[in-house]
């Protein structure tokens, strides 16, 4: 399971300056429209004004929620996640089938198994969403204790199992319609 703290993360350096100045200027615009007692436009920024709000402590609260609810594990084959949020998700994918693992923390932090994707990216690359704790193509186990002794382990798993595919592969045919490509979709 994740940590259960908040734990800010490398994304936050840009988020929360953003967030901060998002809300700003909306709780400004807010101000300005209400003294004008114009109702339209300050209907108009309530939305964009919630916006802000959650991107400045809602996602905090919402993750917190969602790592009480997060649970991860490896076997000899998979590294799977489950979540019992608003929905069961469950996310799973065969260590083999993994393009590339990355990672970030010392004692606590995130493995991605497969391509990073930054959150904000230019028109047309791929993107992850905001939180590491949604259930999406690029399966991530977010805010572990020990992250170096499990990125070792998957490495480690990973090996052992190529070792025994390769032996087997002479022997038998494999499927590889299930590899990992990106950030949003599969081959």
């Amino acid at each position: 399971m994740p940590n259960p703290n908040i734990i800010f993360h490398s994304d936050d350096w840009a988020a929360i300056p953003f967030s901060l100045l998002w809300t700003g200027f909306f709780v400004f615009w807010e101000f300005g429209v209400w003294k004008q007692q114009s109702t339209f436009m300050f209907l108009w920024g309530i939305p964009f004004l919630l916006i802000g709000n959650y991107m400045v402590w809602g996602r905090f609260l919402v993750d917190a929620w969602l790592k009480r609810r997060t649970y991860y594990a490896l076997t000899d084959r998979r590294a799977l996640i489950v979540q019992q949020g608003w929905k069961t998700k469950i996310g799973t994918t065969y260590l083999e089938s993994i393009p590339s693992i990355e990672f970030e923390g010392d004692s606590i932090g995130t493995i991605w198994l497969g391509p990073k994707c930054p959150v904000i990216a230019p028109r047309g690359k791929r993107t992850r969403d905001m939180s590491r704790f949604s259930v999406g193509d690029v399966p991530v186990f977010a805010d572990i204790h020990d992250v170096a002794a499990i990125h070792r382990l998957i490495l480690n798993l990973r090996q052992d199992r190529q070792s025994k595919t390769t032996n087997v592969a002479a022997l038998s045919y494999r499927s590889s319609a299930n590899r990992w490509v990106g950030c949003r979709g599969r081959v």
